[in-house]
């Protein structure tokens, strides 16, 4: 029982590196411009060892999404669970640091799931429903931040929680393309002031 414990445990280790390794190529450089077997020489994974863990490189793809879905709460999460800060706080705090990681990458990058919907948002359906799922769970937590926000008094009851949420979302990726184009934050600072100053405080008296 050990025996068969330690090997599933490699097998989930080798298929998370592989995921990892794939997922940062990807980030970079796009899905399609992205080749089985560099992600195999970026993991230091055997030629031919790809098919033991994904059934494609669609398949890969997919849990590439779903492994990028998973990481943005983690990335947030002391944001989140700090009782020290009130939700609209915590939807600045969010937002900050996100413009601090995309300045310490040097404007590069931007965000995965941005990335993957303009690249494979019109030629897969199955992409595009995985990148719908990634954009509702991102929506979801600003969604339940602007709720908490409203039933506290920060924020006017007469904003629409889920339609600011997606508009944070959406907008934020458009300033993600502007911050590559011009090589700096300010994007990301406009759009920030934009959300803390105007959506989020309309009708706020």
């Amino acid at each position: 029982m050990a025996l068969m414990q330690t090997e599933e445990n490699k097998r989930v280790d080798t298929r998370l590196k592989i995921l990892e390794k794939g997922a940062e190529i990807i980030h970079l450089k796009g899905y399609n411009h992205t080749g089985i077997q560099e992600i195999l020489n970026a993991a230091g994974i055997p030629k031919g060892s790809f098919y033991n863990y994904f059934k494609s490189k669609e398949d890969f793809g997919l849990q590439v999404i779903d492994f990028f879905t998973d990481l943005f709460p983690g990335m947030i999460g002391d944001i989140l669970e700090s009782e020290s800060l009130t939700p609209v706080e915590k939807l600045d705090h969010i937002l900050a640091r996100f413009l601090t990681v995309f300045r310490e990458r040097d404007f590069c990058y931007g965000c995965p799931i941005g990335n993957l919907s303009q690249e494979m948002g019109d030629l897969s359906q199955a992409f595009r429903a995985k990148l719908k799922n990634a954009f509702d769970s991102m929506a979801e937590i600003y969604t339940g931040l602007i709720q908490k926000a409203q039933s506290q008094g920060e924020i006017s009851d007469d904003i629409d929680a889920q339609k600011a949420a997606y508009f944070i979302v959406t907008s934020w990726h458009g300033a993600l393309g502007h911050m590559k184009i011009l090589k700096s934050t300010e994007p990301l600072e406009n759009h920030r002031a934009m959300i803390m100053e105007n959506v989020l405080r309309a009708g706020a008296e």
